[in-house]
């Protein structure tokens, strides 16, 4: 009988989606402070879009702390099943980039929500 799963090396879209679950929440919560903090320092855009974006809060950052949590809970599930069947997780150093650079795009949304003088302050920098 002849096996036809994939070699234990071989990456499926399985091990990376919480890599790609946490880059998604940290882009859904950057969105509303970050991103237009960075386009304005580029000279993309103006003050405008953030006001615009800075309407849809309520919804991206939440979406952002949810989705983070997603994304940890989906990495853990993985090593569990991978430690418990003797396996080599796939893409760990990726997933732990991911999940630690969107978890810090997080973290710095909710603290510019928290501490709105703080965004003021960096615009006023810029």
């Amino acid at each position: 009988m002849m096996n036809t799963s994939a070699p234990p090396s071989a990456a499926s879209a399985f091990d990376r989606l919480p890599a790609a679950t946490g880059v998604v929440a940290g882009l859904l919560a950057a969105s509303c402070c970050l991103l237009p903090i960075a386009l304005i320092a580029t000279g993309l855009a103006g003050a405008g879009i953030m006001m615009t974006m800075m309407r849809f809060e309520w919804v991206t950052l939440p979406l952002g702390v949810v989705g983070l949590g997603a994304a940890f809970a989906l990495y853990g599930r993985s090593r569990r099943r991978c430690d418990a069947a003797g396996c080599r997780f796939v893409g760990r150093r990726l997933n732990q980039v991911a999940l630690g650079l969107a978890t810090i795009l997080v973290a710095i949304a909710l603290l510019l929500k928290i501490f709105p003088s703080w965004t003021s302050a960096l615009l006023l920098r810029l």
